[in-house]
């Protein structure tokens, strides 16, 4: 087996083949390198763009420190019927569209 070489060498040994080439097949391939080197470098560069992933605004309700039980239980029903209104109003929408495909 022959002894690893290393890039110096790989290059020469590449620049030898080239020089017994004619022009067309000198240009053929220094455009399929150059293509292959712009796709590697796409994949390096593409992961790195957009990655980041979006900023979240979250909402939060204050309530005032002396708030009784019953204050409390109010407003968790006004919230659970806030949901189930937009949990059905949201059924309506896909039957809506289920009707207009005749599904």
């Amino acid at each position: 087996m022959p002894p690893p070489s290393g890039p110096r060498a790989a290059l020469a040994d590449l620049a030898a083949f080239l020089r017994q080439r004619s022009r067309e097949q000198v240009i053929g391939a220094m455009l399929a390198i150059l293509s292959t080197i712009i796709i590697v470098i796409l994949f390096l560069v593409d992961p790195q763009i957009n990655t980041a992933p979006p900023e979240q605004i979250v909402f939060v309700e204050s309530y005032k420190p002396g708030r009784t039980d019953a204050e409390i239980k109010a407003d968790q029903l006004k919230d659970q019927k806030a949901r189930a209104e937009a949990k059905e109003a949201r059924k309506r929408e896909f039957q809506k569209i289920e009707n207009t495909f005749g599904m």
